[in-house]
């Protein structure tokens, strides 16, 4: 109970002593709003405070580990999707975070609304993954990762999983589906 008081009123000290107001919809390589690589999972209520947090606890084998965390509004909008390193472990840190809403912008200003002309005047283009429906354009320079869906291509590169795609076979207009980074690597 001490430590968790004692993290509370360190963590309010840390942002009241900022002078510069963290922008709680920016995007880095290293946070997303106030969450940040270092951030525990424990401390999602207090980021989140405004919002809803939904957790899928599993007990069960055969859910493979995973244990995502979700961010809703209080509206019921889905933000993000959080993925903790340790699954069941209130100090693990994020490794993933998948970004839903459009509020959030990268530095740069790319979001779920940009198309792949933004993302490639922005920033260099690291690797184009081909999946079965879709397309993952990693840059580095976030740790990021951003996801066209197929039915944004024409219809003769929609089926080739074999395909090594270029920059070049995307059209400019193909919109983000979703994007997220990917922290303690």
């Amino acid at each position: 109970m001490y430590k968790t008081l004692f993290s509370l009123i360190l963590l309010c000290t840390v942002f009241l002593s900022c002078k510069k107001e963290q922008d709680p919809f920016q995007v880095s390589k290293q946070h997303i709003g106030l969450l940040t690589d270092s951030t525990q999972v424990k401390d999602l209520k207090i980021i989140f405070a405004t919002d809803s947090i939904s957790k899928f606890i599993s007990g069960d084998e055969f859910a493979g580990g995973i244990n995502n965390i979700e961010i809703f509004k209080k509206d019921g909008n889905k933000l993000l999707i959080l993925t903790p390193e340790k699954v069941l472990d209130s100090t693990s840190t994020i490794k993933s975070i998948q970004i839903i809403d459009p509020q959030y912008k990268t530095v740069k200003g790319i979001s779920t609304l940009s198309t792949f002309k933004d993302i490639n005047t922005a920033y260099k283009i690291s690797s184009i993954n081909n999946s079965i429906n879709s397309l993952v354009i990693s840059v580095k320079e976030l740790n990021a990762s951003f996801v066209i869906d197929k039915k944004e291509l024409p219809a003769n590169l929609r089926f080739d999983i074999n395909l090594k795609f270029e920059e070049t076979h995307i059209p400019d207009d193909a919109k983000i589906k979703y994007f997220f980074l990917i922290w303690n690597d």
